[in-house]
């Protein structure tokens, strides 16, 4: 059995304090070790340690560019000895990365429990008009030995059936996807965190912040589509241990032991013209051949 136990730490940021949100981010991880020593990985919402404020509250002229730092740089270092510390895997959410030629990004590092960044995802979809950093241009997934494949997601990026569809292609068992949602909108994002799941046969995490910085309702939504947990408004931490193997088994045999899309797709997937993506479907390495019969 192929297990992978996560933390969905639902928590909020000391609004426009990033030294006091980094101090209580850290102080939660190390409080999550102590009360949950099975746990693996930890996740916390969308922009945490960038200590976002509430979407109406007040803020600090060009937050963004104030607390804009490189990747790797001093928050990835100080991530780096707390993920050694504790032995946790961390996907801190996302925070403002500097990028080389001065713009900014919306960016999700992964740091192992042996202190070094082995994914960095930059959010492909940031939700415009409103959000101003620039979009990412790849997708990404990561390794973690012995237990599976891992794709990244913020937030918006759930809203545009390409991403999940792509992490899935690229192998992804589990996408993990910090959210900062404040809005009503919030329910048509568990629709599509289900829809996610389901129609690409993947567990997805779903964290968004705590209330007052977001609405809540993390998600944690298994490969056919099923809710295993969902919080309220509040601050909580969703602890769940995801059977990976539970991915081979729907895929090879069908949502409800009945739909089996990957294998249908590698099946009549070259035949379909697919003008829009400028090709046909090609099947993934990951799906072998007697998976698709």
């Amino acid at each position: 059995m192929r297990t992978l136990a996560v933390a969905a730490l639902q928590t909020a940021p000391v609004t426009h304090d990033p030294e006091a949100s980094w101090t209580r981010f850290a102080d939660q991880v190390r409080a999550t070790r102590d009360l949950f020593p099975h746990v693996q990985l930890v996740v916390a919402p969308e922009l945490l340690l960038a200590a976002e404020g509430p979407l109406l509250g007040p803020a600090p002229a060009d937050w963004m560019e104030t607390v804009a730092q490189p990747v790797p740089g001093p928050l990835t270092d100080r991530l780096a000895a707390l993920a050694v510390e504790t032995g946790l895997w961390l996907v801190p959410g996302s925070v403002y990365e500097r990028a080389a030629d001065g713009t900014v990004h919306n960016t999700t590092p992964v740091i192992s429990p042996d202190g070094a960044i082995v994914a960095r995802y930059r959010k492909v979809f940031p939700w415009q008009p409103y959000e101003r950093a620039c979009p990412g241009d790849a997708f990404t997934v990561f390794e973690m030995p012995g237990i599976g494949r891992v794709g990244l997601a913020i937030c918006y990026d759930g809203s545009f059936p390409e991403t999940m569809r792509q992490l899935a292609w690229l192998g992804a068992e589990v996408v993990i996807q910090p959210t900062l949602t404040t809005t009503r909108d919030r329910e048509m994002e568990l629709v599509c965190a289900r829809a996610n799941a389901w129609t690409n046969q993947i567990y997805v995490v779903n964290v968004n912040a705590a209330d007052p910085a977001g609405v809540g309702a993390s998600a944690i939504v298994d490969p056919e589509g099923i809710v295993r947990q969902q919080a309220g408004s509040g601050e909580e931490v969703l602890v769940d241990v995801l059977d990976l193997d539970t991915v081979t088994r729907v895929r090879r045999y069908g949502s409800a032991g009945i739909n089996r899309p990957w294998a249908q797709l590698a099946r009549y997937g070259s035949t379909i013209d697919l003008p829009m993506y400028g090709g046909t479907f090609r099947t993934p390495d990951w799906l072998k051949a007697d998976d698709a019969d």
